[in-house]
């Protein structure tokens, strides 16, 4: 067993530097929301009766309790204001260390590096210990923070210790899930697809749970952060389920780790053509090819998300009559004031969740190119221009598709058509900026263009903090998302959407010239 783990240690410290923007990144984003949802809840709702109308109201709701599940305790202000984080966002902390080990187990095996390491006196084990080891450092980082977040904004300390609790060990249920589906297919994309689709089940049945048959909620980990009750009268024994689930998980995984070859799955591959289609003929098919099932997959989920949201909109102004909140849904118009404001806000973070698409898309040609697969491309009759363009077309006119897709959805939730879709499309100007930011970060070296997700990550960090730092305007200009029109809460304003669709343009105009006279790879 020990010479099967040896340079465990080694190999973690080279996943950590390889992840040392990734990673801290994302505990940073999760712990920020935690702490934004903390700070703001108790102000908004001051007594125990608001507190317990504004409960009530949520679990009125079948969408809300589909969304960000039930609220066991009406009274508590812990769970109400950790109502969306216990559930949906416990998804993005699984989605962390799918992310993690999936980098570092099978992507390594599909470039061949996994076979370069094995052939050093490193143990048969020690990549995927690695990988676990380090999805779950992160996920107790993040928990903890998280807990501590909690404590700091004037939250009771045992319950945000369980709720920290709680996503740590959702953090190992995500890495556990990883392991297993990296076994089943040698395609690291064909992995993620697996895993992102165990992680959607286990919380569409959570939801179906939470609605209709209760007994189903007690079937999947995302449903044990609702039935702990940290807030209240918590079932402490609960949390023993996330590492006894995680270590099934594992060892089921590495159990059929050793019945296959490396770089091999479990299942078989599917030959594909002896011939390749003529419609591959160039770059832009070729790069289209390559994102059809991403974005078919991306194209699902956005318009599940903007229907469970647009439907959550129509009761808002239940949800939020209390006597502090009703001078301000007056002065916003009433109502419909109010719900036009909430389309406009839940744009906003699909905006960002969209973003992710062209970043990853940006990242995968990076990819490419370290593969070598890029150069074996321009060996052929393909200009460098083409190979760019293809690129940036898969990145601005895919997150233009999830847009138009988000807004469509949302309007169908909501039974308003017009006021949604706009507000998903005025969003289209800033996701291009930051792409394009990503794409010159590609053109000056391939490398570089992981930094993308740290240029998102800013962005975001000062859309969710700035504000509450009271930082000055030029700092939260920074980010293009800040000058988006706020519609259709308010009036559209051409003059921000040209400024930033120019902007786009330059900045891709200095990435092609750049890209054209680079060494590549």
């Amino acid at each position: 067993m020990t010479d099967r783990l040896r340079g465990t240690g080694l190999l973690l410290r080279f996943a950590l530097r390889r992840d040392r923007v990734l990673v801290p990144v994302w505990v940073l984003l999760l712990t920020a929301t935690v702490v934004a949802s903390a700070a703001a809840t108790g102000p908004l709702y001051a007594t125990a009766g608001e507190r317990v109308a504004a409960a009530e109201a949520l679990n009125a709701s079948p969408a809300i309790v589909a969304l960000y599940g039930p609220i066991l305790d009406t009274t508590s202000l812990g769970e109400l204001s950790m109502t969306k984080m216990t559930v949906l966002y416990a998804v993005f902390v699984a989605f962390m260390s799918v992310v993690v080990v999936r980098r570092h187990t099978r992507v390594e095996e599909e470039t061949g590096r996994a076979e370069l390491v094995g052939a050093t006196a490193v143990g048969a084990d020690a990549p995927v210990a690695a990988a676990l080891l380090e999805a779950a450092l992160a996920s107790l980082l993040v928990g903890t923070l998280a807990a501590v977040g909690n404590i700091a904004c004037g939250l009771p300390a045992m319950g945000s210790v369980l709720f920290g609790a709680s996503w740590a060990g959702i953090g190992h249920v995500g890495a556990g899930i990883a392991v297993l589906s990296a076994q089943l297919s040698s395609s690291a994309r064909t992995v993620g697809f697996i895993a992102s689709a165990v992680v959607g089940v286990l919380y569409v049945l959570r939801a179906i749970g939470d609605t209709s048959a209760s007994w189903l909620s007690w079937l999947t980990p995302f449903g044990w952060g609702t039935q702990l009750s940290a807030w209240s009268e918590p079932r402490a024994w609960l949390l023993v389920g996330y590492p006894v689930l995680a270590l099934v998980l594992t060892a089921a995984g590495l159990a059929l780790r050793r019945r296959r070859d490396l770089g091999a799955g479990v299942l078989p591959d599917r030959p594909g053509p002896a011939r390749g289609a003529p419609r591959l003929g160039d770059a832009l098919a070729l790069v289209w090819r390559q994102q059809r099932t991403g974005l078919a997959g991306w194209t699902v989920g956005i318009g599940a998300i903007g229907i469970a949201m647009g439907s959550i909109v129509p009761g808002i102004g239940d949800l939020l009559d209390t006597d502090r909140t009703r001078p301000i849904i007056e002065a916003m118009g009433g109502v419909g004031g109010l719900q036009d404001s909430l389309v406009f806000a839940l744009a906003s973070v699909v905006a960002v969740v969209i973003t992710c698409f062209g970043i990853g898309a940006v990242t995968r040609a990076a990819g490419d190119e370290h593969d070598g697969r890029t150069e074996t491309v321009l060996a052929t009759a393909t200009s460098r221009a083409a190979v760019l363009v293809a690129v940036a077309s898969a990145a601005l006119l895919g997150s233009t598709w999830l847009l138009l897709v988000s807004g469509a959805a949302t309007a169908v939730g909501r039974g308003d058509g017009v006021g949604a879709v706009g507000a998903a499309l005025v969003q289209a100007p800033a996701v291009w900026v930051v792409l394009a930011v990503a794409l010159l970060l590609l053109s000056v070296r391939s490398r570089w263009a992981v930094a993308g997700w740290a240029v998102l990550a800013a962005c975001v960090t000062l859309g969710q903090v700035g504000a509450g730092l009271e930082l000055p305007d030029w700092v939260l200009g920074l980010s293009p998302f800040h000058h988006v029109p706020k519609y259709p809460a308010e009036a559209f304003a051409w003059t921000p959407e040209l400024l930033m669709t120019a902007l786009t343009a330059l900045v891709l105009g200095v990435a092609w010239t750049r890209y054209r006279s680079r060494d590549i790879g």
